[in-house]
């Protein structure tokens, strides 16, 4: 038997062991989601794993990006970063938009 197509891949299905508010970046293995809605806990929801979103990024001297960057999130810091911190980090995606020093979000395709 082949493959059997589920759905477009946007989002995935997605039931979480506590609340999940709008925006929260969840890491499952190398897989990032975004939740576009909030999620209660133990009931199902989607994380998007395709789109362009604004991540949050650290500011000061050196923490700019350039466009066509990859970008991967720091789930301790919370922020997206160009440094895969030898696997720690997950691949999101490229930057689309290129962010300053001082820029609090850096815009990214999520592409995994």
């Amino acid at each position: 038997m082949g493959a059997t197509f589920v759905q477009n891949g946007h989002s995935i299905d997605y039931i979480p062991d506590a609340d999940v508010a709008t925006g929260d970046v969840v890491v499952q293995g190398d897989l990032v989601g975004v939740a576009r809605t909030e999620i209660k806990a133990n009931t199902l929801g989607a994380l998007a794993v395709d789109g362009i979103f604004d991540f949050p990024k650290a500011t000061g001297e050196g923490t700019a990006i350039t466009a066509g960057a990859k970008l991967y999130w720091d789930v301790a810091d919370g922020v997206a970063k160009a440094d895969d911190e030898t696997g720690a980090n997950k691949l999101i995606g490229k930057c689309v938009k290129a962010a300053g020093d001082d820029d609090e979000t850096v815009r990214i395709r999520m592409s995994q």
